[in-house]
C-alpha cells in the first residue's frame, strides 16, 4: 500500500500539516512568453473563502502552499500568494532587475497552473526586515484581501527573509483589526485564522500540527506547478551552478523527472512524519458557512498555546 501524500500545516502551517497561530541561455527549455498578471483586486464577497499565503521568496508558497491551493481553488475559493521579496540574489549567476523580472514570471505561470492570483513585494531579496513600515504593508495586504486564513513560514528559521516574513505576519495578526492603525484601510471586522507551515527546526520550540490536509488528488498538478520555477529548481537556485545544467536533451529531460521525482519524495516525507499526530485531518473544505470553517474555527479554541 502507497505512502499517502498529505500536506501539512502547523501551529501560527505530502499531508498539509498547518499550526495555529494565537491572536539568459542555460540549456534550460524556454516557455512562451505570457502576459503578466494583473494585481488582483479584492475578492468579491460570494461566500467563499478569502486565502492568503506570505512567503519569502518567489517559490516559497509554491513548495509550502501549493496543494492546498488548488485544494481550495478548485471549490471556488479565493487564493492569493504573496512573496514578501522579489528574490533577486536567488541565482548563482543572474542577479539584480532581470533575475526579479524572470522569477516574478516564474511564479505567475505557476499561479495559472494553480488556478490562483499572485503578488511579488519589490523588496530585495535576503534585506527584508520587520520594520514598521513592511508592518503596515503587510497589514493592509490582509485587509485588501479581507482574508479569512492567513499563513506564514514560522519565525525560527535559518533564513532570516523567512525569519522576519512570519515575525511581520505574528506582528500584524492583531493589527489588522485595530481601527487606528493603517486609518486609510478599513480594519477587518473579523480577525483571521493565522497558520504556519511546517518545518523540521527544533530549536526554541519544534513545529507541532494542528491539521492535516490530503492532497493526494492535486499532487501531480501541484508537481507541474513547481516545474515552472526554473531559476531555483532545475538551475539551483542561488547555490547552484552551470555543472547543473545538462546540455544533452536527453539528460536535461533526465535532470527535469529527478527534480519533480525528489519533490514528491520530500511531501511524502512530511505526510510520514506528522502521520497521525495532528489533531484534525481535513478532506474536504466547505465554504465559509460549511463545516470545514466552523471546524478551523473550533481547533483554533480548542488548541493549547505554544
Amino acid at each position: 500500500m502507497g505512502h499517502r501524500t498529505r500536506w501539512l500545516m502547523g501551529g501560527l502551517v505530502g499531508m498539509v500539516v498547518l499550526g495555529l497561530l494565537w491572536p539568459g541561455s542555460t540549456g534550460s527549455q524556454t516557455k512562451s512568453e505570457q502576459k503578466p498578471l494583473d494585481r488582483p483586486a479584492t475578492p468579491p464577497d460570494d461566500g467563499k473563502l478569502r486565502i492568503l499565503c506570505f512567503g519569502a521568496h518567489p517559490d516559497d508558497c509554491e513548495l509550502q502552499a501549493g496543494g492546498a491551493a488548488l485544494l481550495w481553488a478548485r471549490k471556488g475559493h479565493h487564493v492569493k500568494f504573496v512573496s514578501v521579496t522579489n528574490g533577486d540574489i536567488g541565482h548563482w549567476r543572474d542577479a539584480g532587475g532581470p533575475l526579479a523580472r524572470r522569477r516574478k514570471a516564474e511564479v505567475e505561470q505557476a499561479a495559472r497552473i494553480l488556478g490562483i492570483t499572485t503578488e511579488v513585494l519589490d523588496i530585495h531579496d535576503g534585506e527584508l526586515l520587520p520594520t514598521l513600515e513592511n508592518r503596515r504593508t503587510i497589514t493592509r495586504l490582509i485587509r485588501e484581501w479581507k482574508a479569512d486564513i492567513v499563513m506564514s513560514h514560522r519565525p525560527n528559521d535559518y533564513h532570516p527573509d523567512h525569519r522576519y516574513t512570519g515575525i511581520l505576519m505574528q506582528d500584524s495578526a492583531y493589527m489588522v483589526a485595530v481601527p487606528n492603525f493603517c486609518p486609510d484601510m478599513p480594519p477587518l471586522k473579523s480577525n483571521p485564522v493565522f497558520l504556519f507551515y511546517p518545518d523540521s527546526f527544533q530549536k526554541p520550540n519544534p513545529f507541532r500540527p494542528d491539521v492535516a490536509v490530503s492532497i493526494d488528488p492535486v499532487m501531480e498538478t501541484k508537481l507541474d506547478a513547481l516545474d515552472t520555477l526554473e531559476s531555483q529548481f532545475y538551475e539551483g537556485g542561488a547555490l547552484g551552478s552551470a555543472d547543473l545544467i545538462p546540455t544533452d536533451p536527453k539528460k536535461q529531460a533526465e535532470r527535469r523527472r529527478e527534480i519533480r521525482t525528489r519533490f514528491a519524495s520530500r511531501n511524502q516525507g512530511v505526510a510520514q512524519r506528522y502521520r497521525g499526530n495532528t489533531d484534525r485531518v481535513v478532506r474536504q473544505g466547505q465554504g465559509r458557512e460549511g463545516t470545514s470553517r466552523r471546524g478551523v474555527r473550533d481547533l483554533r479554541i480548542r488548541s493549547s498555546p505554544r
